[in-house]
């Protein structure tokens, strides 16, 4: 519990004595916390309900937007509860988000929501390469089995005792792998986990007996094939990390980030549903939207206290786009990084202006880390493509040729090629959502509807144009690769009736999804990101003002980073940071 000086304050006889301490003793520190996301929201929980009298601060948390949740944003789409933003709870071991949901009875809901059933045992997919040609596991499982465990030695897990023979082999793989882009002794900050993926490629090509070539897949050859699904699975760990190239991302850090244990699994009730459980204890008034910040300015380390009235003035100003302003004592940034990168790079219309500018290690920590753009497209199948209940749209894996291949199939858009999946996002569903990352994120949000339901039905029927959904089974193949159009009981036409799209790259409260840990940056600039401004100066009474700004959200974890449960973490660290402070000094700025 933090001390409140001034509870046990004795009445002098002087009243100008008693009415100086009336003033100090009503000047409550006042926090401010711009962004109602995860983190933000986290820390006004922290800081109102940490306090027995709950008014130890005067509290606002500050929103540019018009509803609070930040990247998170449950939605609904063809009657469905779905995910604009953040989707799932990372591992349930251990998860602060996981709790929160199971007390607040969030994992259950009468309502259908996006909870991704229909692959849950994994047996369910279809993989289907270019050209309509169903894949046969024997070819698709040794590439996938390869991919996992090089990301598996990427991310320094280890193999047991007990390690089938399998994955022995697989790792021997990875170590050739990492010898050869020089990362066996871990990370230099100048290594890639594209090129650390693609040498793994290289020796599995290498160990490889001499195999049968494949027969009945157009043009497709065995090599190919397993270069195309290796580049399947590196797409969707695109959409996992936001790297939109994974030759940006750092092969050192990637041992640093930790997962829960556990099943990994989405809300039920919806994610809003933490942030209102998170946002419920706060008073009326405590959350104001549409208060977007403009500028901060802030007493640097060089500037000394100012005095107003007799009494110590607030250090912190900020500035609204409404021309408003607002005076604090500490202000806890959540913004995006995005945001952050806008702020260095002078952008007046997104980033917000520091006064004085963020010293030279907080800038450079921004700049060199990564932010990249993932997007969730909804797609809601029509009726003349919908079948009965018992019918299942399949947990579908596309295979693609390169981009620049003269076999690709021409109809298909450029910013379809790089999406690696197509599923109803609960069994059944008629909602189908596929994954973008990097360039082809971007340009789906600057498409309108019609491009995109044309580029979506032209993709998709020539993956399913060989194929028919039947009844009590998930999706079975009635020809493979050249048979006559006989054999064929019909061609499929996937068409939607309407779509739905994120569109987190070009939100001006967002400029992106979330944080990475780029080639030339490392764990390092992510404890920068967290560093408190002005810095640590041991709470010297002559010293400035003490924690006037302090940074919360995703991108400042070192372990969690690009992650709710991340954010929720950092914004549990600043709450305490400050209450430590008031805990060792008081509430006064003395």
């Amino acid at each position: 519990m933090c001390k409140e000086k001034g509870n046990s304050v004795h009445k002098s006889q002087n009243p100008a004595i008693n009415s100086f301490i009336a003033t100090m003793v009503a000047k409550k520190p006042k926090i401010v916390i711009i962004g109602a996301g995860m983190a933000g929201l986290t820390a006004a929980n922290k800081l109102y309900t940490a306090t027995s009298s709950k008014d130890m601060f005067e509290l606002c948390v500050v929103e540019g937007g018009t509803r609070i949740g930040g990247r998170i944003n449950t939605s609904e789409f063809g009657g469905d509860r779905i995910e604009m933003g953040a989707t799932w709870i990372h591992g349930i071991g251990g998860s602060p988000i996981h709790k929160i949901a199971q007390e607040i009875h969030s994992l259950h809901s009468d309502q259908p929501w996006e909870c991704m059933d229909g692959n849950s045992d994994g047996n369910n997919t279809t993989t289907i390469a270019e050209g309509g040609y169903q894949l046969h596991p024997s070819i698709v499982e040794p590439v996938t089995k390869l991919f996992k465990n090089l990301m598996d030695y990427c991310q320094g897990k280890k193999l047991t005792e007990d390690g089938e023979l399998e994955s022995s082999y697989y790792y021997k793989l990875a170590a050739i792998a990492a010898s050869k882009v020089g990362g066996g002794g871990g990370g230099s900050g100048s290594l890639s986990v594209g090129s650390f993926l693609r040498q793994g490629l290289d020796a599995y090509f290498g160990s490889v007996k001499e195999q049968d070539e494949v027969k009945g897949y157009g043009n497709w050859s065995r090599n190919l094939l397993e270069e195309a699904i290796f580049a399947m699975h590196e797409n969707t760990q695109r959409t996992y990390t936001s790297a939109g190239d994974l030759l940006s991302l750092d092969y050192g850090a990637e041992s640093e980030y930790r997962m829960f244990p556990g099943e990994e699994i989405t809300i039920a009730k919806g994610y809003l549903s933490i942030i209102e459980s998170l946002a419920s204890v706060l008073p009326p008034g405590v959350v104001q939207l549409g208060k977007k910040v403009t500028k901060i300015k802030w007493h640097g380390d060089e500037e000394k206290k100012s005095v107003e009235n007799g009494c110590f003035s607030r250090p912190v100003m900020l500035h609204f786009c409404d021309g408003s302003m607002m005076y604090a004592d500490h202000v806890i940034v959540t913004v995006s990084l995005g945001v952050l990168k806008a702020a260095i790079s002078d952008d007046v219309d997104s980033g917000i202006f520091f006064c004085p500018p963020l010293p030279p290690s907080k800038v450079e920590a921004i700049s060199r880390l990564g932010f990249g753009v993932v997007n969730k497209l909804f797609m809601q199948l029509s009726p003349t493509t919908q079948h009965d209940e018992e019918q299942h749209f399949p947990f579908l894996q596309m295979v693609f040729h390169s981009p620049k291949s003269e076999m690709r199939n021409k109809k298909i858009p450029w910013w379809m090629r790089r999406t690696a999946t197509l599923f109803p996002i609960y069994n059944n569903s008629s909602v189908l959502l596929s994954w973008f990352a990097g360039e082809e994120a971007l340009a789906l949000e600057s498409l309108n509807d019609e491009e995109i339901l044309n580029g979506t039905s032209t993709t998709f029927s020539s993956f399913l144009s060989s194929y028919q959904l039947q009844k009590g089974t998930s999706l079975h193949k009635l020809c493979n690769g050249n048979v006559n159009s006989d054999d064929k009981s019909h061609q499929n036409e996937v068409k939607f009736s309407k779509v739905l799209k994120s569109k987190w790259g070009t939100d001006p409260l967002f400029l992106g999804s979330y944080s990475y840990v780029a080639v030339g940056s490392s764990g390092d600039d992510l404890d920068t990101m967290a560093e408190p401004l002005p810095k640590d100066n041991n709470f010297q009474k002559s010293a400035t003002f003490p924690l006037q700004i302090l940074f919360a959200g995703e991108a400042t974890h070192r372990t969690h980073y690009s992650t709710t449960h991340g954010a929720y973490f950092s914004g549990l660290r600043e709450a305490n940071r400050l209450l430590q402070h008031y805990h060792c000094v008081g509430i006064y700025n003395n």
